[in-house]
């Protein structure tokens, strides 16, 4: 799957061992049982994670199912050099994608959907927001939950 450029850039500035020339590396998470997609992580957004992860005791339940679902369900990738990365069998089967896919930015992480997949997701999340709350009211949450932040 190619990656936008845009992107790429992104994964090079998330790898702290990227040098001009060298393949960006990522880490691609699969097998989240509630989401059909493939969840892709620059290097330094899955060590940000990996340091929310040990703020749980060491041994708790919630550590070892957050540890094993990183470690268990995630693969190494790198951009080859005309920007690509290749999806192996396993890990378009656990997405379900076909000949066709769905690249969705999300800051310092993409998803790689299959075309239905995302049509049935944005549908969902489209019948969540009718019945939450807006998308200000959350990014006012997130605020608050940042320290120092506000109510």
């Amino acid at each position: 799957m190619s990656i936008p450029a845009p992107f790429r850039r992104v994964l090079e500035e998330g790898d702290p061992d990227w040098v001009a020339g060298a393949a960006a590396n990522l880490v691609v998470l699969f097998g989240r049982t509630d989401k059909a997609r493939l969840e892709c992580f620059t290097l330094r957004a899955i060590e940000a994670i990996d340091d929310l992860i040990e703020t749980y005791a060491p041994l708790s339940d919630e550590r070892e199912d957050l540890t094993e679902i990183l470690n268990a369900q995630s693969v190494y990738a790198a951009l080859d050099e005309t920007g690509r990365i290749v999806l192996s069998q396993r890990l378009r089967d656990e997405a379900r994608i076909g000949d066709e896919a769905v690249f969705l930015g999300m800051g310092d992480s993409f998803h790689i959907w299959s075309p239905e997949g995302y049509a049935a997701h944005v549908a969902e999340r489209a019948r969540r927001r009718a019945e939450g709350p807006d998308v200000s009211t959350l990014l006012g949450r997130a605020r608050a939950q940042r320290p120092g932040g506000e109510a």
